[in-house]
């Protein structure tokens, strides 16, 4: 049986849809959906209304803005230069900033010696202590580069993320041919790490570690099925680990992966998951602490994060974080939506999390981040990319659902 399924009672996993499926059956069609298509089941009026909130939505995402007062910078693509000149902008400048305490953190400082004072004299705020990055990114980019691994391992995850996902796609239920395209999206978002200029960038390692590790991670429990086998969630769980401790916009994929291993009854899991959640809570904790005891009466606050932009920031954060920001406007925004989509009508365990990642990590960029954050949508843009090859028979499953009459 496979971990990315949802078993029923006396039909094979992933392959006949529960019973309660027989009322939106087409008369005299004996043949159940299959359980991996999650609007097979709906009924008329539901589909009608999935239908008609899909068409609003694609209309409002090809007309919403996805550019602030002030176009934002150049974001991490394979297809930006791989040397433009740092301070040129905004978004430069905090690439610069962080890779000056690379620098500085290889060369023996440590970290909390210097990234206060980097910061004032950069003017950039350091309050909140949120302000202040974690860290860890620091080390390990200070790291790699000592072993002159700055490039290697940055490719090597690249490729480690695309072949994950490549099993993953084989063993999900209803996958079959849209396996290749569905890599080649991967690859499409996994591309981002070919651009060395924004290897310092937090967001773009956590966003990549989160992709690897939601390929990697197994609802199973055990890689035998049993409780007795090898835990088959351990390389997820230190991959989000890892993208935890560099960037804390990853806590939301530690609770929903808490939340599926409580759903599971996984207890092991759900409790290594928690104490994932408390000892970076502690470590969170204790960066504020050395931040605020540095911090003068005299350093100015950071502009607020609510920035409630709607729409709009949901959009524009997944759209100019990742190679969708080359297709016209009108076409860019309607896309994030079909990837959304897409995902949502893979019922299986990793469809049903990328559409939570989707859906809450949408959220929280319609609440907060100025336009100046779009960078943010590196954390979940490139493991959404793979959903637009489920899409189309997302779409035609509404419709089709939309068209019977009981």
């Amino acid at each position: 049986m496979g971990a990315d399924t949802f078993p029923r009672s006396g039909a094979p996993a992933g392959l006949i849809a529960p019973a309660s499926c027989a009322v939106a059956f087409a008369p005299g069609n004996p043949v159940a959906p299959p359980a991996w298509d999650r609007f097979a089941c709906w009924s008329p009026f539901a589909a009608r209304l999935g239908l008609l909130t899909l068409v609003l939505m694609l209309l409002a995402a090809a007309l919403v803005p996805l550019d602030g007062p002030e176009r934002a910078a150049p974001v991490p693509t394979a297809s930006v230069p791989s040397q433009p000149v740092l301070g040129a902008d905004e978004y430069d400048q905090d690439i610069a900033l962080y890779e000056a305490a690379i620098r500085k953190v290889r060369a023996g400082r440590n970290y909390y010696d210097f990234i206060v004072p980097e910061h004032r004299l950069r003017d950039y705020p350091v309050r909140p202590g949120l302000s202040v990055r974690l860290p860890t990114l620091a080390y390990l980019m200070a790291g790699l580069q000592s072993l002159h691994l700055e490039v290697a391992v940055p490719i090597a995850l690249m490729l480690a993320t695309i072949f994950a996902w490549w099993r993953r796609f084989g063993e999900g239920a209803g996958v079959g041919r849209l396996r290749r395209t569905a890599t080649a999206l991967v690859f499409v978002g996994a591309s981002l790490m070919l651009n060395r200029h924004y290897f310092a960038l937090h967001e773009l390692w956590a966003g990549m570690l989160l992709m690897l590790a939601l390929a990697l991670h197994r609802v199973g429990g055990y890689s035998d099925g049993g409780g007795g086998g090898r835990p088959a969630w351990i390389a997820s769980f230190l991959c989000a680990a890892l993208a935890l401790f560099i960037r804390e916009l990853s806590l939301p994929f530690v609770l929903l992966m808490a939340v599926t291993a409580l759903w599971h009854r996984n207890w092991r899991e759900s409790a290594a998951w928690m104490a994932l959640v408390v000892v970076f809570v502690v470590a969170l904790a204790w960066h504020l602490s050395i931040i605020a005891a540095q911090v003068r009466p005299s350093d100015p606050s950071g502009s607020s994060w609510l920035a409630l932009r709607g729409l709009s920031g949901w959009l524009a954060n997944v759209v100019q974080s990742s190679n969708l920001r080359f297709l016209p406007h009108w076409l860019a925004g309607p896309v994030v939506v079909l990837m959304t989509l897409g995902w949502a009508g893979w019922r299986t365990a990793t469809g049903t999390s990328a559409f939570f990642l989707a859906t809450g990590y949408g959220l929280a960029f319609m609440i907060a981040g100025r336009w100046d954050n779009f960078y943010w949508g590196a954390m979940v843009a490139p493991m959404l990319m793979a959903g637009i090859a489920f899409a189309p028979r997302a779409v035609s499953s509404l419709w089709r659902q939309a068209a019977l009459r009981t």
